[in-house]
């Protein structure tokens, strides 16, 4: 789709910006530093080793073993980072964070954004209602309907541990140089876009799919 293609060049533009003493706001240099970064990756495609290669371990293999194990060094750095604050786990202040950012929105949705299945999501909203860090109401449109609210509470305990978060997040990528973050960001928006429509998809009744 249109939108992955513009996410990767907004990408490649913040790669651009960051890897050149000087960059020229200009279509022309641009281009010739994104040919040459072209060039340079078809020349030198990285060739790398993985235990298990040798015998025939594939490299999707790998890629799905190192993600499982950077989500759960992110989770420790977490844990670390929350240890002393109101929230039990890291998804719920994940949670509060999508509230904050996106406003609020129905139980269902905030579950969704959050990629969570039903039950594990209801138990962790749940947590933050009976902690006071948010809060549900109904609409007026749909007595029935329940919209999630952050509260004040839960935005005060936000900033009280949104710098010891920041750091955890800074210490699960600190070994990667501001490039090589910004191509990260490209590789894991681009397979999180195609899983997420696929998602989506799935979910869309045969009759209404062209």
């Amino acid at each position: 789709m249109m939108y992955n293609l513009l996410s990767e060049l907004i990408s490649l533009v913040k790669t651009y910006e960051s890897s050149n003493d000087n960059p020229v706001a200009e279509l022309a240099p641009f281009l010739s530093w994104l040919n040459g970064r072209h060039g340079d990756r078809e020349t030198s495609a990285p060739n790398p080793q993985w235990e298990g290669k040798a015998r025939g371990r594939s490299a999707d293999s790998v890629i799905n073993t190192s993600l499982v194990h950077l989500y759960r060094y992110a989770r420790l750095h977490a844990k670390t980072a929350i240890a002393e604050s109101a929230f039990s786990t890291p998804d719920e202040f994940i949670y509060l964070i999508c509230l904050a950012s996106g406003g609020s929105m129905s139980k269902t949705a905030l579950i969704r954004q959050n990629v969570h299945e039903k039950a594990t999501g209801t138990l962790i909203v749940n947590r933050l209602l009976k902690k006071g860090l948010a809060e549900q109401q109904t609409t007026d449109n749909d007595k029935r309907s329940r919209i999630i609210n952050i509260t004040t509470k839960g935005t005060q305990e936000l900033n009280n541990s949104i710098e010891n978060i920041k750091m955890a997040s800074a210490n699960v990528t600190e070994p990667l140089s501001t490039p090589e973050k910004m191509e990260l960001i490209t590789l894991l928006l681009k397979l999180e876009d195609f899983h997420h429509e696929r998602k989506l998809l799935e979910q869309t009744p045969t009759n209404f799919r062209t």
